[in-house]
């Protein structure tokens, strides 16, 4: 199983969103980092999930085993910045 999660930046705050086949599985907001979504998200995942599409203010950084978010949250965190900020460098009106 490959879930999804969405991680959006609302007032300072994060909120994530874990979904998988459209249909939304758990939720936080009110989180300090994406870094913390992360880890919560990824903390709830049921044993069958293997990996995680992770979106990051409406952009897809990347599909990652949740072995790899685990090991490396910080590097996974700021691959999915780097990713959503050049996409708002090449589409400001988005």
């Amino acid at each position: 199983m490959i879930v999804r999660i969405d991680i959006d930046r609302e007032a300072g705050a994060f909120g994530y969103r874990v979904s998988y086949e459209a249909e939304e599985m758990y939720a936080d907001d009110g989180l300090e980092s994406l870094v913390e979504c992360l880890i919560a998200a990824v903390e709830g995942m049921p044993p069958e999930a293997l990996a995680a599409e992770l979106w990051y203010d409406g952009v897809v950084s990347g599909t990652y085993p949740l072995a790899v978010i685990g090991m490396n949250v910080d590097q996974v965190a700021q691959h999915a910045l780097n990713t959503t900020a050049m996409i708002a460098e090449l589409m400001p009106d988005r």
